[in-house]
């Protein structure tokens, strides 16, 4: 009887510790939703990202007149907050006729976020 049984025993124990393990670990080429946005060093920014930040240090003068903008964060991808949290300031893209797909988003709590495909994904700024 054990015989019989025995090899599927093995199976659901190997897919268990599996699945046990894939639900705990993360992957680094795909981190889980909870992990939040991967990051990047201000330094390993393009220089008009760069430039934008020192803008916004500064508190201005902004070149867009979207610049500072409430960000609402519909797509879900940064931490929830309450609206008017996070602003956006618009990261020239050269070449491009109008203000381009690049962003930074701040929030109130000093978090940083750079994307550079409209909101599809975003890299959280350390600085």
């Amino acid at each position: 009887m054990l015989l019989r049984f025995g090899p599927r025993v093995l199976v659901c124990l190997l897919v268990a510790l599996l699945t046990a393990c894939s639900s705990t670990g993360t992957s680094a080429a795909h981190p889980s939703s909870t992990d939040g946005p991967a990051t990047v060093r201000v330094s390993q920014l393009p220089a008009e990202a760069r430039q934008t930040l020192a803008l916004i240090d500064k508190g201005g003068p902004f070149p867009y007149a979207r610049d500072g903008v409430v960000f609402g964060n519909f797509e879900g991808l940064l931490p929830k907050h309450q609206r008017g949290y996070y602003h956006e300031y618009t990261v020239p893209t050269p070449g491009s006729r109008d203000r381009g797909a690049r962003r930074i988003i701040t929030g109130q709590g000093g978090e940083i976020y750079y994307t550079d495909d409209h909101y599809k994904s975003f890299r959280a700024v350390r600085r």
